[in-house]
Parts: C-alpha cells; sequence; structure tokens
C-alpha cells in the first residue's frame, strides 16, 4: 500500500491567538466545510467555533464565528451530514475544569447560515454525542457517535447512538478499561463498521498507546478496552474507511514520544489488526495535531488538522 498526497494547503493566514481541533465534511454540491474553537488561548472565555466553506471551484471563503452561545469557552466542533439538505454542528460548552454539555446547531445552506443553538440533550448530566471526531452512519441505519468523559481522575468512553438522525440519543454504558497506576484512561474515540454490526473503536489514551474496544451488536455493548501496537502520546486520532474496507489512519508519532510531530498517515488492509506507516503530513518541529479524516468515496480521502495552532491546514489524497 502506499498512500499518493494530491493536495495540502491552509485554510486561512496564520492567527494571533490560537485555533485547535478541526472538524470536516463533503458537502453535496462538492465543496467543503470545516469548523474549529478559535480565540486568545485554548481554554479562555474567548473562545468559539470559527467555520468556513469550499466552493465547488476550490476556493475557501474567508473563515467566521458560527457559534458562541454564552461567556464559557467552547471545544471540540464536529460537523456531521445526516442528508442531503441538513449539516449539523456539534460542540462543547464549560470552562477548563467544569463539566461540558453538547450544544448543536443545524444549516441548510451548507453553513452559511445557522439555526440557534440548543442543547443536544436537555438536561444530561454529561456531554452527549460526539466528543472529537465524526459520527458515522450504520449500516441498520442508525448514526453512531463516540463520546467520553473526563475528569481530574478518570477518563473513560462510551457512545451515543441515535436512530432519527440526531434528534435524540440512547449511550451506551462506560467501556470497561483497565488502567494502572498514574493512567486517567481513554477518551475521544474513532469508530467504523465492517460486517454489518460489528463497530470497532481506536481510542487516545494516557498509556502511551492507542486502544481498541469492538462491538458485535451494532454499538449496544462493547469488548473490555485493549492496547494496540500503536504509539499514542496522549494526543487525539481519526480514521475513515474506504470502500474496499481498507483504514486510513492519522496520528501522532513521535520518536520521543512526547511532541505532537510527526503528523503520520498509516493504512490497514485487515481491519485495524496490523498497520503501515504510508506518509507524513507534517514532520517538522512544532504541534501538528487533532487530524479529522473523511472518506470522498473509492480509495479518495481528505482531512484537516491543527498547523501549530496558529492555522488549520486542509489536504486530499489517494491511498494505493
Amino acid at each position: 500500500m502506499r498512500f499518493v498526497l494530491q493536495t495540502k494547503a491552509d485554510l486561512f493566514p496564520k492567527i494571533p491567538g490560537e485555533c485547535h481541533a478541526s472538524t470536516l465534511v463533503a458537502l453535496p454540491d462538492g465543496g467543503f466545510a470545516a469548523a474549529w474553537f478559535q480565540g486568545t488561548k485554548e481554554g479562555w472565555n474567548d473562545v468559539a467555533i470559527y467555520g468556513t466553506s469550499m466552493e465547488p471551484d476550490g476556493r475557501w471563503l474567508q473563515p467566521v464565528q458560527w457559534a458562541k452561545v454564552n461567556a464559557l469557552p467552547h471545544w471540540n466542533p464536529v460537523l456531521f451530514l445526516p442528508s442531503q439538505q441538513k449539516l449539523l454542528l456539534f460542540f462543547k460548552v464549560g470552562g477548563p475544569d467544569e463539566l461540558w454539555h453538547t450544544w448543536v446547531q443545524e444549516s441548510n445552506d451548507s453553513g452559511r447560515n445557522w439555526s440557534p443553538a440548543r442543547e443536544l440533550v436537555l438536561g444530561a448530566p454529561d456531554a452527549r454525542g460526539p466528543v472529537k471526531n465524526k459520527p458515522i452512519r450504520l449500516s441498520d441505519g442508525a448514526i453512531m457517535a463516540g463520546n467520553s468523559l473526563e475528569n481530574d481522575e478518570r477518563w473513560c468512553v462510551l457512545t451515543d447512538r441515535s436512530t432519527d438522525d440526531g434528534a435524540t440519543w440512547i449511550s451506551s454504558a462506560i467501556i470497561e478499561q483497565t488502567r494502572t497506576p498514574g493512567d486517567l484512561g481513554v477518551i475521544q474515540p474513532t469508530l467504523w463498521e465492517s460486517p454489518p454490526g460489528h463497530v470497532h473503536m481506536l481510542t487516545r489514551s494516557t498509556s502511551g498507546f492507542i486502544y481498541r474496544s469492538d462491538s458485535e451488536d451494532f454499538g449496544r455493548t462493547w469488548s473490555p478496552l485493549r492496547p494496540t501496537v500503536l504509539p499514542n502520546n496522549n494526543s487525539g486520532i481519526d480514521l475513515a474507511q474506504a470502500d474496499d474496507g481498507r483504514l486510513l489512519l492519522a496520528y501522532n508519532n513521535p520518536p520521543d514520544g512526547r511532541r505532537r510531530t510527526p503528523l503520520t498517515l498509516a493504512a490497514s488492509n485487515d481491519n485495524g489488526e496490523t498497520w503501515q506507516n504510508l506518509h507524513e503530513l507534517e514532520n517538522a518541529d512544532g504541534e501538528f495535531s487533532y487530524p479529522a479524516v473523511i472518506h470522498l468515496g473509492g480509495n479518495r480521502f481528505a482531512g484537516t488538522y491543527t498547523n501549530r495552532r496558529k492555522t488549520i491546514t486542509f489536504w486530499q489524497g489517494v491511498l494505493q
């Protein structure tokens, strides 16, 4: 296998503050929409959700603020297209040391205009829906989102399932994991389905490796989390699945185990059991992190990632 990078470009000039945690979706007209959080610094009260769209001719529009519901910091936007007409934007709201709540708003014109934001699950004691990575549409028609909860003592993952295109959500139980002393746990699952009903996840962790769990009942129950051979330095990951079942994963693979560089694309042709590193999107000094990866059909992929927290970089390529 090999990966051929076709295009790579920043979405906007470098900003004076910080931007992070991008999300990407392919639009029905052939363009794209992307979003991220931006402000003076991650966790500051001026942080809001910003976004932009790519026109079919390849031109990215000037980024604008898409969401700011109150004076608290905003986090981790996630774009998802449940139908040709409706684009959803999920995002988290809350202080760095407070419980986050998930909000959502809708657009019927590819992100140019948005409905008023609302809490995704009103009165929920915890954040619901997708925590960082895109939901997936399962073979039974349901939408499944990878969710996670985190505090100073424990990080854990679960999933949220919707059978009405995101109007209501049912959460799984917290997935079992074994933690060692000093290990917070796992967060931010990325999902895929192999045979119908067999759903899988990889997660970020604080124990040095990406972790995995599997389900055989459309994500209603999950196997205990177990480490993979893929390294993880407590940084976000994402993957997408080609039409032939191969997986393309973006993750940080630092030689020192600490820095968020390089940012590597790896592929698997055996349902994620083994992986082959194919391409380094970035390998310079600095932070290149929090990738988003989407499938465009066939063996074509696109993605975005944080570029030194000063801009968001977009790429397209082919898995061969």
